[in-house]
């Protein structure tokens, strides 16, 4: 065997090894480090350009196709007339329609500039709407400080709600019934995790109801809501919608919440029977935590659930949101009626990835295994 000598100074002594400082606690990121991503900049420089590009692609294409489908509108607008009313009429319709005069417009697949002008239009008609709503609470609003004093409900705006409101309108009656699906579905599937009868004997259930439409559920909720609600005064539209959101929405979270309990690593569940934890401790202590993964994937998919059924529930309930706005559009049949509907499809998907992007968040504050979220 070699022995590696250390070297040795002229005065006779090993060197020292340098000795590095230990990390304090100022020396740690800030907490806020652990829920941001590293940025690489070329990658997201790189990612950046091929997303603008692929927005200029779908732009580009949408403009062709909304005007090859403006030529054939037109053109069978013309034939349709020279059919009916002869030559003259024809070009007279012609002339119409080079000419921009709405009247004669084909009512076809808008163009983005039509869509980026509508909204434009949304939004000034939400400042009218808005400054009409402060002229009426400044007109009315001795008489409602009077009604409050001898205990009467106030006098409300009734008008016409903007592009704006009808969008808060809806973001409320998700979030009621995420919460309201929420809350029955975590603990039944809670419950049900723990005890593999009860699993097999809600499992029918689950099963039937799960594929309900929507609409019939409404249904059923508004025969149930009419009949205990009697007070005229209460938002009976807005209860049915988000009763209904939230009976078509939870059972992805039911189901997750019971495979996710029944899941959980039988060490965790023996090592809690070693440190004789009761029921309450041992469900939120151990099996709540280890489930978190499969908990919040439900949540996520009860989210996009929400959102999606909220359009005809809102249609069906006369709920003054978005649902109600897009069939009244629809309906209004206007010439800019279908930009108006292409910008409130574009409101709908950024909403629903934003729903989609706060529920990660959470998930991602709250879990342990952080790496997995994406």
């Amino acid at each position: 065997m070699v022995a590696i000598k250390q070297p040795i100074h002229k005065n006779g002594t090993s060197p020292k090894k340098e000795v590095k400082p230990a990390a304090t606690v100022s020396d740690k990121d800030p907490w806020w480090k652990s829920y941001v991503p590293r940025i690489d900049g070329k990658l997201l420089l790189k990612k950046s350009l091929v997303s603008l590009a692929s927005i200029l692609v779908f732009l580009l294409a949408w403009h062709l196709g909304a005007a090859k489908l403006y030529d054939i509108e037109a053109t069978e607008k013309v034939q349709k007339v020279l059919n009916e009313q002869g030559e003259v009429a024809a070009r007279e319709m012609i002339d119409c329609i080079s000419s921009g005069e709405v009247s004669c417009q084909p009512n076809t697949l808008p163009s983005p500039y039509q869509v980026f002008i509508a909204a434009e239009n949304l939004l000034k008609d939400h400042r009218e709407i808005s400054s009409k709503k402060a002229e009426f609470r400044q007109k009315v609003a001795a008489t409602n400080a009077d009604r409050k004093a001898q205990g009467l409900s106030p006098i409300t705006y009734t008008g016409r709600p903007s592009f704006l409101d009808q969008i808060l309108t809806s973001i409320k009656t998700v979030l009621a019934g995420f919460l309201l699906s929420m809350f029955i579905a975590i603990p039944i599937g809670i419950i049900t995790g723990l005890n593999q009868n009860l699993r097999m004997a809600f499992n029918w259930l689950i099963q039937i109801f799960k594929p309900v439409s929507p609409v019939v559920w409404l249904l059923l909720v508004f025969m149930i809501v009419k009949t205990v609600i009697r007070d005229p005064e209460m938002d009976k539209s807005f209860i049915i919608s988000f009763i209904s959101v939230g009976l078509c929405a939870m059972w992805a979270t039911l189901v997750n919440t019971s495979v996710g309990v029944s899941s959980v690593q039988k060490d965790y569940i023996n090592v809690a029977k070693v440190l004789q934890l009761n029921v309450g401790k041992k469900i939120f202590k151990v099996i709540i935590p280890s489930s978190i993964p499969l908990i919040f994937t439900g949540l996520r998919i009860t989210v996009s659930v929400a959102w999606m059924v909220l359009i005809a529930i809102e249609l069906l309930a006369q709920s003054p949101g978005l649902g109600s706005f897009v069939w009244e559009e629809f309906q209004n049949g206007a010439n800019d009626s279908n930009a108006k509907i292409i910008v409130a499809m574009f409101v709908i998907g950024v909403i629903g990835f934003l729903l989609d992007r706060i529920m990660v968040f959470v998930q991602h504050s709250v879990s342990f295994d952080k790496a997995r979220i994406a």
